[in-house]
């Protein structure tokens, strides 16, 4: 079995007392203990929506529309419940990567620099990314555009990114991200604040998340010096942002229409949120990610075209 590296190891003191035999108590394990919380939460909102269900068959003037309605609330509420311990399993299983430690990356001001020059995950302001695919909803096209406009986040100040999604023309997600990159070169992920879109109006903003609010903390979106096996958290707010990311190859080829590249860093990257999403991408060195492929779907997204002002 691969052998996986942790990029945060952040050190956790744990007291271990003694008991009249004398022997220590086993040292916590945050990890393992994050997730049953978690599971907890999501049971307890599972049964919170089941209730909330159930009240409004209650005023259903209709008894067989009554019934039809609790049936199917019961239906939602054993869904919801899979959902939990499926997600439950996934956090499980990445705790035994992550190991027993509580996530508590220390972030110093002085330890970051101006500018993002990672050569995966380079960020030049006034550079825009172009990306495009087909999906089953139709052509899809990205616009990842570092802009001239920072964000101070816990102290660091941070390059905001804009990051557009249209399906065949129309607006489905609009996205501003907030990078910093460090004084050892990795690049740290500071937050989102991103809505889903239907007819030009947010109906969703899952997923935003900014550093230091609401027990939300920052990961790292690329290491400076990456490995194969190394597993790390890419952000993390819980039951809300939690990609994680795993390095599987550093020599992959690449060919697009854009171009042909060599020597490629290839990442898997899951979440515990949605446990059967699964997404490869690949870095080109010294230009950054080329070529997304949903594993589920089989959709690429592809770089397309790079402008620069």
């Amino acid at each position: 079995m691969m052998q996986r590296i942790r990029t945060i190891a952040v050190a956790a003191l744990v007291s271990t007392p003694f008991g009249a035999s004398g022997a220590a108590a086993a040292p916590a394990n945050f990890c393992r203990l994050t997730a049953q919380a978690v599971l907890q939460s999501c049971q307890a909102d599972a049964r919170s929506d089941n209730l909330l269900a159930v009240a409004n068959c209650h005023n259903r003037a209709d008894a067989a529309a009554r019934k039809a309605c609790k049936q199917q609330a019961s239906e939602s509420v054993k869904e919801g419940q899979q959902e939990c311990r499926e997600q439950f399993q996934a956090r499980q299983e990445a705790c035994a990567d992550f190991g027993p430690a509580a996530y508590a990356p220390q972030i110093d001001p002085a330890n970051f620099v101006a500018a993002i020059d990672n050569p995966y995950f380079p960020l030049t302001p006034g550079t825009t990314f172009i990306y495009e695919g087909q999906t089953a909803d139709g052509l899809e096209r990205v616009e990842f555009a570092v802009t001239h406009v920072t964000k101070e986040i816990l102290g660091v100040t941070c390059i905001e990114v804009h990051d557009v999604v249209r399906v065949d023309g129309e607006v489905i997600e609009d996205t501003l991200d907030w990078f910093a990159q460090d004084t050892a070169g990795n690049v740290w992920y500071f937050g989102e604040n991103t809505g889903e879109l239907e007819d030009g109006r947010v109906v969703n903003i899952d997923g935003t998340f900014t550093a230091g609010v609401d027990e939300a903390k920052p990961g790292i979106i690329m290491q400076a010096h990456p490995a194969v096996g190394d597993f790390y958290r890419q952000e993390f707010s819980l039951d809300n942002a939690e990609d994680n990311a795993e390095v599987v190859s550093l020599t992959e080829s690449v060919a697009i229409p854009f171009g042909t590249f060599a020597n490629c860093l290839k990442t898997e990257e899951t979440t515990p949120i949605s446990p059967g999403v699964l997404e490869n991408k690949y870095y080109a060195p010294g230009i950054g990610n080329v070529l997304t492929v949903d594993l589920e779907t089989g959709d690429r997204s592809e770089l397309k075209e790079i402008i620069t002002e």
